[in-house]
């Protein structure tokens, strides 16, 4: 019997089992890029235009530097998008779309492709009526405009960002066939704003200060508790990324900063500050964001976002085409600091090699890896597992659910295992213990 595409599979299990498994991942990863495929040329067409014959696109002039007063990306790269799951909440205002990761280079996500996620969609604000209160335990309280932030000495810092509820789906097993779905809801940008503790000490703080809350002025009123410590140390009031201001998704005009803290706590389109003696208990830190354990009961405040890493080619949307020499592609990123290896298997496990990263390795920012190897056409299990510089090392799966059970959703950080078949084609698998 084939397996499903969401089951567990035991390294006994995979020379019976992968061939079938990986027919049915590929069929669905297929189904979803259909309808963005490019024109394929065809022979004749393609030796008119090769040397030493003149192509048709150098006979006539090109477009006008008036044409795009905003540049767009080559329309052959039309595939190279952000992508939703429609079912994966009950409205669209609150959902979330996922990072091309498998069709990127580099470490910097283009503003154009940083996933998304919203709790109730995202507001149009008028830069210019917009303010950020601060109020609460404070000398002076404070009212904000975009302007007056922007007087402020400003930084500009490299950081990702990740969901918490990145690879959630695939708490239970391998659910999702794509490097894009199981692990998009995350990127990584250029940010420039105002340091928080800047604005903090311009309003002077009592001495029980100990914790901020944070608003933001979306339909959600989302809102987080954040420690003193953390808000004095790296957080940073952003209105910038990647050289340009927020866009509207991420936040414009005004978002919080949490480095190396789950995403939900960067809270945008931030209106209001509030320092305080104690954490707020709002919803999203209650309700949502908690990790349930096996015996029932939830971690509360898990902020740090571990040492993972993904494999981004191959991967189930970048088969390898053909046999020899191959380049292996990679992201690992650690909340706590910089990464300070990654080693890549292929072999599900059982024999690892160091890969190469790429600079720069920055603290809290994506980090570029790569190996090279040769695929003669056999089955490989490829994984990659991160350390970072205090030592941590990305667990492996059975290490994971050991200590948290199988009902949680957040921080997933367990090793990914893509499955390469004879034909090239890439499946999404889980190994077991």
């Amino acid at each position: 019997m084939p397996k499903p595409v969401n089951a567990d599979i035991t390294r006994s299990e995979i020379p019976l089992s992968r061939r079938s498994f990986l027919k049915t991942g590929t069929a669905m990863v297929s189904g979803s890029l259909a309808a963005h495929t490019l024109h394929q040329v065809t022979g004749a067409e393609a030796a008119e235009n090769l040397p030493p014959n003149v192509p048709d696109w150098s006979r006539p002039l090109g477009t006008s530097v008036d044409d795009r007063p905003y540049g767009t990306p080559s329309p052959y790269e039309s595939q190279v998008v952000r992508r939703s799951l429609p079912w994966i909440t009950a409205t669209r205002e609150s959902s979330v779309n996922f990072t091309p990761l498998h069709e990127l280079d580099g470490i910097i996500t283009p503003n154009g492709l940083c996933f998304e996620r919203h709790h109730g969609g995202a507001p149009d604000i008028p830069p210019h009526e917009h303010r950020l209160m601060l109020n609460g335990l404070v000398d002076r309280p404070l009212l904000f405009t975009m302007d007056d932030l922007k007087r402020f000495p400003c930084e500009s810092r490299f950081y990702f960002l990740e969901c918490a509820a990145n690879g959630g789906l695939e708490w239970f097993g391998a659910q999702l066939n794509g490097c894009q779905y199981t692990h998009g809801m995350v990127h990584c940008v250029q940010y420039t704003g105002v340091p928080l503790k800047t604005v903090l000490n311009e309003a002077g703080l009592t001495s029980n200060a100990k914790w901020i809350l944070a608003e933001g002025a979306d339909s959600a009123s989302m809102t987080r508790s954040i420690p003193l410590e953390k808000a004095m140390d790296d957080c940073l009031l952003a209105y910038s990324m990647n050289g340009e201001r927020l866009r509207p998704e991420q936040g414009y005009p005004l978002r919080l900063l949490v480095p190396g803290w789950e995403g939900n706590m960067w809270i945008k389109w931030l209106r209001r500050l509030e320092v305080g003696d104690q954490p707020w208990h709002s919803r999203e830190e209650t309700a949502r964001y908690t990790d349930l354990l096996e015996n029932g009961k939830a971690r509360q405040f898990t902020w740090i976002m571990e040492a993972k890493s993904v494999v981004t080619h191959p991967s189930p949307e970048k088969p390898l085409l053909q046999k020899g020499f191959q380049q292996l592609k990679g992201l690992a990123w650690s909340g706590r600091g910089k990464i300070a290896r990654v080693d890549v298997s292929f072999d599900g496990g059982i024999n690892w090699q160091p890969a190469r990263l790429d600079e720069p390795v920055l603290p809290k920012c994506l980090t570029r890896f790569y190996a090279d190897w040769t695929w003669n056409g056999e089955e490989r299990l490829i994984q990659s597992r991160a350390m970072d510089e205090f030592g941590y090392v990305q667990p492996e799966y059975p290490d994971l659910l050991k200590a948290r059970g199988i009902h949680s959703i957040y921080h997933n950080n367990g090793i990914q295992t893509w499955l390469v078949n004879p034909s090239g084609e890439v499946g999404n698998v889980r190994l077991g213990s």
